[in-house]
């Protein structure tokens, strides 16, 4: 499997992505800058990563420009011919900009910047799994209007929610007052993927956490 990580001005968090996929995971990477748009080194096995940051400075709604660029263009296009595709904070605000995932990134209900480390828990696997992942952001309040969000718990869209240390899913273990508490979401089609929390920033062992590389393991069947 191949991974292709897009580089946006204002990404900050693409090293951190490359790195965790080339050096704790074991993959095979490849930069891609927003401006260009060849896509045909990599097929539907193959995985396009919008990493973290503030694409754009944030300007308008977080990843509004971002959507607009050369290559994500390429990148909307691959994900309907079954490409997978894998947004993180501000790749995941992308991903809904785009319209490639339902709902939209709004600001945290606090209205403070929340950067610690959560618990998340799967609901469509692991059952038992808990996962302790780090979140930084502003504007990472999942939102989906009624109709949506009943689609997405119909088909088992939900990927992760905020938790517990013991998988108690409450609002109250939210760091952003998600609708649902739900941290991540895929498509229906179960090749495009979202979430807020930063897994990639938690793959070496050095930092004292491999939650992460569970979490790509998860998705991404990576052995």
């Amino acid at each position: 499997m191949k991974f292709g990580v897009v580089i946006f001005p204002g990404s900050n968090c693409d090293a951190d992505m490359i790195n965790a996929l080339q050096y704790d995971l074991g993959q095979e990477v490849i930069s891609l800058w927003h401006k260009d748009k060849d896509l045909s080194m990599f097929n539907a096995s193959d995985c396009i990563v919008l990493p973290g940051g503030f694409s754009f400075g944030d300007y308008l709604r977080c990843g509004a420009i971002a959507r607009f660029s050369p290559m994500m263009q390429s990148v909307i296009e691959f994900a309907k011919k079954g490409g997978k595709v894998f947004g993180v904070c501000n790749g995941f605000q992308i991903l809904c900009e785009s319209g490639l995932l339902p709902g939209v990134l709004l600001q945290n209900a606090h209205m403070q910047f929340a950067c610690k480390n959560v618990f998340l828990t799967g609901p469509e696997r692991n059952y038992n799994e808990v996962y302790r992942i780090p979140v930084a952001h502003g504007e990472g309040r999942y939102f989906a209007r009624e109709n949506e969000l009943e689609e997405i718990i119909k088909n088992n869209q939900v990927l992760y929610s905020y938790c517990n240390e013991k998988g108690e899913i409450d609002i109250e273990y939210s760091p952003n007052g998600s609708i649902n508490s739900i941290a991540g979401i895929s498509n229906k089609e179960r090749n495009v993927f979202g979430m807020m929390p930063h897994p990639e920033r938690a793959c070496d062992p050095t930092l004292g956490n491999t939650d992460g590389k569970k979490i790509f393991e998860d998705l991404f069947s990576i052995n």
